[in-house]
């Protein structure tokens, strides 16, 4: 069975994840051309975990358009990866601080694809910026 395993991290702090799977590598998708929730003194404590700044990132359209488009490109791994019978594929989502932009959107493809591939792949979500 698949196992997606998706990241969120920060550029600034930890850098990209290292895949442990033996493939060397997966999608990389650089969050920080989307509005940073975390420059408003109000959303800047929170993480993109929180309902302030998933309805800030929910009402900004780059972002909807990422997502979609990252959706498409996943969506097309996945299925082409299971019917090959591979074990591994990585997502990693970065953003300047790791806790906003890359969180909301790490979150919102666990949720796609759980929607999509419920008890057809495995799933795991990791979070380095917030442990």
């Amino acid at each position: 069975m698949l196992t997606v395993k998706i990241f969120s991290f920060s550029y600034l702090y930890s850098g990209i994840p290292e895949d442990n799977s033996g493939n060397c590598g997966g999608f990389v998708f650089d969050c920080r051309f989307i509005n940073n929730p975390g420059k408003l003194p109000d959303l800047m404590p929170l993480t993109g975990k929180d309902k302030k700044v998933i309805n800030f990132l929910d009402e900004t359209p780059e972002m909807q358009k990422f997502l979609t488009k990252c959706y498409d490109i996943i969506d097309s791994a996945v299925e082409n990866y299971a019917g090959r019978k591979f074990t591994d594929l990585m997502v990693s989502f970065g953003c300047t601080g790791g806790r906003h932009r890359s969180v909301y959107a790490a979150e919102h493809l666990y949720y796609h694809l759980k929607h999509l591939y419920n008890n057809k792949i495995r799933i795991s979500i990791n979070h380095s910026s917030l442990s």
